[in-house]
C-alpha cells in the first residue's frame, strides 16, 4: 500500500487519447507518483514519447498490451478508455487490491436503466457500481477518501453541478428548481481523439452549432447529481454546443428567483459556499470569466449575475474540459484516495494567451 513515504504506483489503461496524455502530463510532474504501466493494444511496444514528443524527458514508459501490463501491481489504475472497458476489468483489479478511477461513464450513473439506454450496453458489474463514488470532490469529498472505485464525472456535469450547487444547497427555496436551463459549450477535444467527419478542422473551424438537443447522455448524470443535492426531482433543459477551439468549456446556467429568494445576496452566497475550495474561484460581482483563464489548469471560475436585479439568475462557469473536466479531476480524486493534500501536483497556472 502506498504511504506518504513511498510512491503511488499508477497504471493507465488507454493512454493514447486526449485524457490519457493529459493524465501523463499531470502525473509525470506529481511528486508522489511512479508511473508503472500504460496500455494500448495498437501501439504495443511504442515509446510514449514517440507518440507525444511533449513528454520527452518526462515519461520513459512504452505502451504495453493490456494482457501483459502489470496493472495488478499498481495501487491505482486510471481508465481513459471508451465506455464499457473499466467495468469489464474492475472485478479482477479490485480483487488484487487495486483502486480504480474511471474517466468513462461505467461508474457514474447509479440508475442502470439510464446507463443502458444512453450507452447502449448492459452494465456488467452492478454490485461494484453500488459501491462506487461519484468523483466530484466539492460535493462528495469524504466518501471519495474511502472509495475503492471512483466514477470521474463528465465534463458538462462538472460545470452544471458546481454552478447550481450553492442554490440547491439552500433546499431549493431560492430558485424555481423545475425550470433550470444549462446552455453549455465545449471545445472539440471533448469528443475525444478520433477521426470523425464532424470533428475535422474544415468542418469545425469558423462554425458553431448545438447538438444533442433532443437528448444527451450527460443529461441523466447531471439530473442525478442535482436531485441528490436537492433531495427531490428537478426540471432541467440541457443543450450542449460545439465551439471551434481545442479545449475549454463555458456553461451559462439560468434559474428563476422565487419570492423567498428575492432578498438574497447571491454573490455572498456563492463566495461563502466555495470559500474553502482550492479549485473553485468565485469571481467578483460583474465578472465574465473566459475559458482562456483556466486553460491547462484544474480551476473552475464562476460568476453569478442578476441582471437589472430581476428574477433571473445567470451563472457563468468556465473550466478546461481536459483538466477539471476530466484528467485533472481524476488526479484530484487520486490525491483524496491516498491521503494527500488535494492540490498536490495540480497547482498549474492557466496558460494565457
Amino acid at each position: 500500500m502506498a504511504t506518504p513515504d513511498s510512491p503511488i504506483r499508477v497504471g493507465i489503461v488507454g493512454g493514447t487519447g486526449y485524457t490519457g496524455v493529459e493524465l501523463l502530463r499531470l502525473l509525470a510532474q506529481h511528486p508522489h507518483v511512479e508511473l508503472t504501466a500504460i496500455t494500448s493494444r495498437k501501439e504495443d511496444g511504442m515509446a510514449v514519447a514517440d507518440m507525444y514528443p511533449s513528454l520527452r524527458g518526462h515519461v520513459n514508459l512504452r505502451f504495453s498490451h493490456p494482457d501483459r501490463a502489470a496493472l495488478n501491481e499498481c495501487h491505482v489504475v486510471f481508465f481513459a478508455t471508451p465506455h464499457g472497458v473499466a467495468m469489464a476489468q474492475a472485478e479482477s483489479l479490485l480483487a488484487a487490491g487495486v483502486r480504480i478511477i474511471d474517466l468513462a461513464a461505467d461508474f457514474r450513473l447509479q440508475n442502470t436503466a439510464a446507463f443502458e439506454h444512453w450507452y447502449k450496453m448492459p452494465h456488467a458489474c452492478e454490485p461494484i457500481l453500488r459501491e462506487a463514488v461519484y468523483g466530484l470532490p466539492e460535493l462528495h469529498r469524504e466518501r471519495i477518501r474511502h472509495a475503492q472505485v471512483v466514477g470521474n464525472p463528465g465534463c458538462y456535469p462538472t460545470t452544471v453541478a458546481l454552478g447550481l450547487a450553492p442554490l440547491l444547497a439552500e433546499g431549493g427555496k431560492l430558485i424555481d428548481t423545475q425550470h433550470l436551463i444549462a446552455d453549455c459549450k465545449s471545445g472539440v477535444t471533448g469528443a475525444g481523439r478520433k477521426a470523425e467527419l464532424g470533428l475535422i478542422y474544415s468542418e469545425v473551424s469558423d462554425s458553431f452549432k448545438a447538438y444533442g438537443v433532443a437528448g444527451h447522455r450527460h443529461h441523466p448524470e447531471i439530473v442525478e447529481q442535482l436531485e441528490a443535492l436537492l433531495g427531490r426531482p428537478v426540471g432541467l433543459t440541457f443543450v450542449p454546443h460545439l465551439v471551434p477551439m481545442v479545449r475549454g468549456m463555458h456553461s451559462t446556467l439560468y434559474a428563476r428567483v422565487t419570492p423567498e429568494g428575492q432578498n438574497t445576496d447571491y454573490q455572498a452566497l456563492f463566495e461563502a459556499y466555495y470559500a474553502d475550495e482550492p479549485f473553485v474561484d468565485v469571481m467578483p460581482a460583474g465578472s465574465t470569466p473566459e475559458t482562456r483563464t483556466v486553460r491547462g489548469s484544474n480551476m473552475v471560475r464562476i460568476a453569478v449575475h442578476r441582471p437589472s436585479n430581476s428574477n433571473q439568475l445567470v451563472v457563468l462557469v468556465v473550466q478546461d474540459n481536459l483538466v477539471k473536466g476530466a484528467s485533472g479531476q481524476a488526479v484530484q480524486n487520486m490525491n483524496l484516495l491516498f491521503g494527500l493534500p488535494e492540490t498536490t501536483g495540480l497547482q498549474h497556472v492557466a496558460v494565457l494567451p
